[in-house]
């Protein structure tokens, strides 16, 4: 990179009123890197770190004005910058009207965040908006399953194939690693090879309910992202015969969406993002749904900021576990980096036994499979999260 490409870089990082110069760079712009220098003053110039400087920030009251930055920096930055940027305009600007309005929402580049905003302002929507706010979410759901769901599906059904071993395994389905182990004293010196005395494969499912899975999902603010991916894991895993899955949303009240399974874009707008929580709740209504506790998973998705019984919650943990319930405690599941939670219940999960970590979208598949096959999840985290 030359000297007068690094100086342009900064001068639009910088900004700069009217006097290119004013910044120290002594850099100039041209017409085009002028309007891309627009678009970043009206987001993050001004008032957005309280100081005077060349310029003012903001994008006016106007509709078409913020239909033409949209516009702007659609064109010149990547799907992800103008998705950061997006964010930032709500945060910074409260351009909440943004997202209030059918033809600037269309004009909005879909993502997880932005569905998780969406869903928070479910409540203010006119009715006008509503259904381009499920296009949106439809698009992100779309995509989220083109690029999560086979992985999913495939990972929980190779880990249900394995969890049962037969010694009459079909020839699709012999283990070679563990017949070839088994029978490595029948070595025959003549043939040069080992002859298999025994075969052990991976047996068939009979087509029954092998696992019941309880996702229980903290639908507070702060989730909103967990919320999202936990919809169409949820669904992907209501998919799948061989589980019975139930999906639970709570704040301080709780409501099942097992119902909404069969569509993530319905299961989504069923929730109810904002306001308080109360997880002993919320886990004292999936304990009740539990009838199988040694073939039950119950993956607890929330911050763990209790606003509720935490000794109550703690208690009612330690009783599930005691009856075989195999409970997995996740702070986040996002990919937004290290999340914000309450370290002293974390700690006194794990003191339970009860793992309690953040996972990405991308690892969630396989943390499913270790929990199908009955792995040390304590130690599936130490191995695949260090």
């Amino acid at each position: 990179m030359g000297d007068d490409e690094r100086l342009r870089r900064w001068r639009l990082v910088l900004g700069a009123g009217a006097d290119d110069t004013a910044d120290g760079t002594g850099a100039g712009l041209g017409p085009e890197d002028r309007r891309l220098d627009a678009a970043l003053g009206a987001l993050y110039d001004g008032d957005g770190a309280g100081e005077s400087g060349p310029r003012t920030g903001g994008l006016g009251g106007s509709a078409p004005q913020v239909a033409r930055w949209l516009g702007d920096i659609r064109e010149y930055f990547p799907t992800p910058v103008v998705q950061v940027m997006q964010r930032d305009a709500v945060e910074r600007l409260g351009l909440t009207r943004m997202l209030l309005e059918p033809e600037l929402l269309a004009a909005v580049e879909p993502d997880v965040h932005l569905v998780g905003t969406l869903l928070s302002l479910r409540g203010v929507l006119p009715e006008e908006t509503k259904e381009t706010a499920r296009t949106v979410v439809r698009t992100v759901v779309a995509e989220l399953e083109r690029r999560l769901a086979d992985r999913m599906r495939a990972a929980v059904t190779g880990a249900l194939d394995r969890s049962t071993r037969t010694r009459r395994p079909r020839a699709g389905d012999i283990d070679l690693a563990r017949t070839i182990r088994a029978n490595l004293q029948h070595f025959s010196p003549d043939l040069g090879t080992i002859v298999p005395e025994r075969l052990i494969g991976h047996g068939r499912r009979s087509g029954s309910v092998e696992r019941d899975v309880v996702l229980a999902v903290d639908q507070s603010g702060s989730m909103a992202e967990s919320v999202v991916y936990a919809g169409l894991f949820g669904a992907v895993l209501a998919s799948m015969r061989a589980l019975r899955t139930h999906f639970v949303a709570f704040d301080t009240a709780v409501v099942d969406l097992t119902d909404d399974l069969g569509d993530p874009v319905e299961l989504l707008f069923g929730t109810r993002l904002g306001g308080g929580t109360d997880i002993n709740r919320a886990v004292a209504y999936c304990q009740a749904l539990i009838t199988r506790p040694t073939d039950t998973l119950l993956v607890l998705i929330s911050d763990l900021y209790e606003g509720g019984d935490r000794a109550e919650l703690l208690r009612r943990v330690a009783a599930l576990t005691r009856a075989g319930v195999q409970v997995v405690a996740l702070l986040a599941l996002s990919d937004s980096g290290a999340p914000a939670y309450d370290h002293d219940t974390a700690a006194a999960l794990s003191a339970l036994g009860v793992p309690a970590f953040a996972c990405t979208p991308e690892l969630f598949p396989d943390l499913m499979a270790a929990a199908v096959r009955g792995e040390d999840i304590t130690r599936w985290v130490a191995t695949t999260l260090a």
